[in-house]
């Protein structure tokens, strides 16, 4: 669910430019609705507690702070069509990214953030033996999943509604839990990281994947990307160890990080 920034001079082929400003013009339309459930501190307010306290928010942002890294805005349902652009797979290599994935056939899968089910269904082709379950806290996007999952007839797609501090998952449970795009915008990561670890099989994997932060060159809002070294930090903080970053993909980091 990445953004395209704004103000910078494009480095990309002049399409890829064209789909940018396009991106960049539909997340601000979405920017007021879209965030209703997500926390607004006003200006002034104090630390919201815990491991967050609270900032003027940025344009892009929640005003809300964790480990240093300002929370951003969420993409709702009516943001669908852009998950789903035809260019997406040749632009962000999406056929690596799932190629990639440290999976075996009979794994439960889960995808946190899942949407209108970009990932889920390929993935669910990769695990023919196990399961994908298509987490999302949104009702509209889950309905968009089961009328997928009806029209491709594939049976091992569950939907699942989570919530912003728990993606509804039964404890030690899943091998792989894989967000896409999706992890910095959660406007609660230590509750529903805590969550989300609990509902990992001993062994299991979290496949983190973000916009890379630290690349000047790579076309997305600051609060939409994630350099390596906050990535890991929230994940270490969750005490999942780093296995590998995988670097097959043009824009994106491919983290994985093991539960002992």
């Amino acid at each position: 669910m990445g953004r395209f920034g704004d103000g910078a001079t494009p480095r990309r082929p002049r399409k890829f430019a064209r789909i940018a400003f396009v991106g960049f013009g539909l997340l601000f339309v979405l920017a007021g609705g879209a965030c209703a459930k997500q926390d607004s501190p006003e200006r002034g307010e104090p630390a919201v507690g815990g491991p967050y306290r609270s900032v003027p928010p940025s344009p892009d942002g929640i005003g809300k702070l964790y480990m240093g890294r300002e929370i951003s805005h969420v993409m709702g349902h009516r943001g669908a069509a852009w998950l789903e652009r035809p260019d997406r797979e040749q632009e962000e290599r999406t056929d690596l990214l799932i190629q990639s994935l440290p999976l075996e056939p009979d794994d439960v899968v889960a995808d946190i953030g899942a949407g209108t089910g970009y990932f889920s269904f390929p993935i669910a082709a990769r695990v023919p033996d196990g399961e994908v379950l298509a987490v999302d806290i949104q009702p509209e996007m889950r309905a968009l999943i089961e009328q997928r999952r009806i029209k491709l007839g594939v049976a091992n797609v569950r939907s699942v509604l989570g919530n912003e501090t728990d993606p509804g998952l039964a404890p030690a449970s899943v091998d792989v839990i894989l967000i896409v795009d999706a992890y910095h915008e959660f406007s609660h990561p230590r509750e529903m990281g805590e969550a989300m670890v609990r509902a990992l099989k001993p062994g299991g994997r979290l496949v983190l994947v973000e916009y890379r932060g630290e690349d000047p060159s790579v076309m997305i809002k600051p609060l939409h990307k994630m350099t390596e070294a906050q990535a890991r930090k929230e994940m270490e903080a969750l005490g999942l160890g780093w296995e590998e970053t995988i670097g097959v993909l043009p824009v994106q980091h491919i983290l994985v990080f093991r539960k002992p």
